[in-house]
């Protein structure tokens, strides 16, 4: 009996494949850790060949907790981390390792395609900002600066289009991700005015076509069902890119009023939902993201934060080494456990944190390379309480910042990743928003969304409608109600957070010049 899907969904840093009942009941999880390294001059960079080997190992490890499961899996799904470049030559091989989202070395060429007379354009069709992260400025980069990297290249892809070619032999891409990066949001389609305006014209070629998996999908070639240990001729479906995937795991296509969804893990993604293209609301910095849905005519805008969660992760890391200086033991976890209990205890907005601890700077809402994290109306009587609320303040407020560059604030967001796991900080998410907001029971809402796309493609379901009324509708938590008295707070304060991060950004470029100079002093 064909009754398991696998949703494959690959992380920056964390690999996984999760295995579901055909009614989105997760079964068994397998995961690995993946490796990317960092180099000279804000790059960031992963190998092609040992993101493969360590899906096989999720898929061969799925195989040994589920008794026959390569008789028993209906389709494949895979998803994986957003932007980023993944050169192959015409054998198919890699021709250098992939350049991250974190890799911030084409910021110099985003911005010169900001500042470009059709850029506006550009804005109007994709729906999308410019920022190093993304293909486009990356190639160009590849093209100037390792010309005999760009020249051997035939197609480019990202992770989860690397994997798929891999598991297929087909090269594709995604609507998401060909779209946002190249294309027409309304035809859903790359267009050659935004190839120009890119300096690519003359490298579409590059550029593999788009597959919807919704409709279409490919079967487990013989090389890769050898290597992954299931059946030869098993249906893989490509999925959205990880964002998308999540937030249609996460609830943000559940229910039918005017919705949200954040991410709030490492980093912060930020999402409303447009059900036709006219709900679309462009706004006039050119920032943020327009994505399609793996719905006919639906989309999302989104905004995101380079660092969410990271700026947590920076607090812990500097309490854990001022402890460890002293002598003094304490787990992460215990730690960890303390921060919602500081929290209450300080009153809300004493101090602003611009929650930009990055090195890559931020990208949405707005785009700032330079950006850098930092506390404003620090003083004497300040202590770990306030700081540790500031930090969490500051993700509530970004988030704010984020939707309004969108339009309105949206009536009900549902949340998903690291915060989840604060009462505190869901809390002042919701007062930030001025919106009601709704946990998932789901676990592993990305790879769920996959294999969701994967339902769809092979029939199970006749429409997402009918699959997400299944598999996550039933999931979502009660609803968390904003705190009038602290959203009265926050909309007070929110104007000057606003105002910190417009008057720093000359600051930052003189730190970020300063900090040039000083390293080839």
């Amino acid at each position: 009996m064909k009754d398991i899907l696998i949703g494959i969904d690959a992380g920056t840093s964390v690999i996984k494949s999760i295995a579901f009942d055909l009614k989105g009941t997760q079964l068994h999880s397998a995961s690995v850790k993946n490796e990317y390294q960092l180099v000279d001059g804000a790059g960031a960079e992963q190998s092609p060949a040992l993101t493969w080997s360590k899906t096989c190992d999720t898929l061969r490890e799925l195989a040994e907790l589920i008794p026959n499961l390569k008789n028993r899996i209906s389709a494949i799904a895979v998803t994986g981390q957003g932007d980023g470049t993944w050169l192959i030559d015409e054998h198919g091989d890699p021709v250098a390792d992939g350049l991250l989202w974190l890799d911030a070395r084409a910021a110099d060429l985003a911005d010169e395609i900001t500042a470009s007379s059709g850029n506006r354009r550009r804005f109007e069709l994709t729906g999308t900002g410019v920022n190093a992260c993304q293909q486009g400025p990356q190639l160009r980069w590849l093209k100037q600066h390792k010309p005999n990297v760009f020249a051997a290249a035939t197609s480019s892809f990202h992770c989860k289009d690397w994997l798929y070619f891999k598991l297929t032999g087909d090269i594709a891409t995604d609507p998401s991700e060909g779209v946002f990066s190249f294309g027409d949001y309304r035809t859903r389609q790359y267009s050659d005015e935004v190839l120009d305006v890119l300096g690519l014209a003359k490298h579409r070629s590059l550029l593999p076509e788009m597959v919807d998996g919704v409709e279409a999908h490919g079967s487990l070639n013989r090389t890769a069902s050898q290597e992954c240990g299931l059946l030869q001729g098993t249906p893989v479906v490509l999925g959205y890119v990880d964002v998308v995937c999540t937030a249609l795991g996460g609830g943000l296509y559940a229910g039918s009023g005017d919705r949200g969804c954040s991410i709030i893990g490492s980093t912060g993604m930020h999402m409303r939902l447009a059900r036709q293209a006219a709900d679309i609301d462009l706004n006039t910095e050119c920032t943020g993201y327009t994505m399609c849905m793996p719905v006919p005519g639906v989309y999302t805008q989104m905004q995101s934060n380079m660092s969410a969660t990271l700026n947590i992760d920076w607090l812990l890391d500097l309490i854990d080494g001022v402890l460890s200086g002293f002598g003094v033991e304490r787990s992460r976890s215990d730690i960890l456990s303390s921060l919602d209990g500081w929290v209450a205890d300080a009153a809300p907005a004493s101090l602003l944190y611009q929650p930009y601890i990055s090195e890559a700077g931020e990208r949405g809402p707005f785009i700032d390379s330079n950006a850098r994290a930092g506390f404003t109306g620090l003083c004497s009587r300040h202590g770990i309480s306030d700081i540790t609320r500031a930090i969490f303040e500051g993700l509530a407020l970004a988030s704010r910042d984020c939707y309004l560059a969108m339009g309105s604030l949206p009536d009900e967001v549902c949340v998903s990743g690291g915060a989840t796991r604060s009462r505190q900080l869901l809390g002042m998410v919701a007062s930030a928003l001025e919106s009601a907001v709704q946990t998932s029971t789901r676990e592993e809402a990305g790879a769920a969304g996959a294999a969701m796309i994967a339902a769809v493609s092979i029939g199970h379901y006749s429409s997402m409608d009918e699959c997400v009324a299944e598999w996550v509708e039933p999931l979502m938590d009660e609803m968390i109600a904003p705190d009038p008295e602290l959203s009265a707070v926050y909309k007070s304060i929110y104007p000057s957070y606003v105002e910190s991060h417009r008057s720093l950004t000359p600051v930052w470029k003189s730190l970020a010049e300063h900090r040039s100079g000083h390293l080839h002093v």
